[in-house]
């Protein structure tokens, strides 16, 4: 089992568009230093799964055929854009698990070409071949599920967007014995923003589920500023993502 962060900004992304602070000028002079929307890839042998689709070039990315389903963690557009043009692929269907919401985002459901959306229950576990999915309610403003993968005793959480979790999310965590944990950080430390985590926030939820490492990820502009400023701000255990980030790879 193998999870690829593939982009790890905010909706609004970096560089910021407008801003010529010394983090975004390095952004557009290094594409290595950019973060694109939220999303990851899980590769299990020879299969592939996408974590949201943020990202606007899948067509590109995954040439047909080769995207094994689509985990969804919830309908807003900066993690569900790219279905809009991958839809009309000509090829087999792609499952796409998703939280039950009844609107989705635009027309998706209308219109939902080679893409067959498979509403799923919070914690009611689900096997795909090998893989063990389970999906867990996060606190944000539509419907959202984080999603924990177990193969071959390997057990990675990836979730956002979130602020908070609920208590019975925490308590499914903190007993499954994480080897990796992907959070949404959005925000700086003392950030009262709603909708997403700030490192406080994060801090917390490690303390109470006790993964091994953490991986931080759908970072905010202010807070990629505030990460340069203050390197080692963070405990060991706990990496800032970044783009094509490698961050778990078992078996």
């Amino acid at each position: 089992m193998k999870l690829t962060l593939l982009g790890t900004g905010n909706a609004a992304g970096l560089p910021l568009h407008g801003c010529n602070c010394r983090r975004c000028v390095l952004g557009r002079a290094n594409v290595r230093l950019r973060r694109t929307p939220c999303s990851a890839l899980l590769r299990l042998g020879d299969k592939q799964f996408l974590l949201d689709a943020g990202q606007v070039d899948l067509t590109d990315r995954f040439p047909a055929g080769t995207l094994d389903g689509i985990f969804l963690t919830h309908f807003h557009p900066d993690h569900v854009q790219g279905l809009f043009h991958l839809r009309w692929s000509i090829g087999d269907q792609i499952p796409v698990y998703t939280p039950p919401d009844s609107t989705g985002c635009a027309d998706l459901y209308k219109h939902a070409g080679i893409l067959k959306f498979l509403p799923q229950r919070k914690f009611e576990t689900f096997q795909l071949d090998d893989l063990l999915i389970t999906p867990v309610p996060l606190i944000h403003s539509k419907p959202t599920f984080g999603y924990v993968f177990e193969h071959d005793g390997s057990r990675i959480a990836y979730l956002t967007d979130t602020k908070g979790l609920p208590p019975t999310t925490l308590e499914l965590l903190a007993h499954r014995r994480l080897d990796l944990m992907v959070i949404d950080c959005s925000f700086i430390p003392g950030s009262e923003k709603a909708g997403h985590n700030n490192l406080d926030d994060v801090i917390e939820i490690i303390g109470t589920v006790h993964p091994q490492r953490t991986a931080l990820t759908h970072i905010g502009h202010d807070l990629d500023l505030w990460f340069t400023d203050h390197p080692d701000r963070l405990p060991a255990d706990v990496i800032v993502g970044r783009d094509d980030m490698v961050v778990f790879q078992a078996g």
